[in-house]
């Protein structure tokens, strides 16, 4: 069982090298929050990761061709944290 879960967001991504066919991607992720007020009930998914880790970010550098292409800015993971 994970010790801590987080939801992250990929909010950019960045072929390398930036001159020709792409050889890895760096892939940027925030925690999601959003601006404005989340509703009083508690009911949005967001609000709750962010009551508790209430920002970050994380940067990963895929060098699997396999991989490439297949994230999208705005695509959502849970990112499971847990101790070996």
């Amino acid at each position: 069982m994970a010790d801590m879960v987080a939801k992250v967001r990929i909010t950019n991504i960045t072929g390398c090298p930036t001159a020709g066919p792409a050889t890895q991607e760096s892939l940027t992720f925030h925690f999601p929050s959003k601006d404005g007020a989340y509703p009083d009930d508690g009911s949005d998914e967001d609000q709750q990761f962010a009551r508790f880790s209430p920002m970050g970010a994380l940067s990963l550098t895929i060098a699997n061709p396999a991989l490439l292409g297949k994230f999208k800015v705005g695509d959502t993971f849970y990112l499971d944290f847990t101790k070996i």
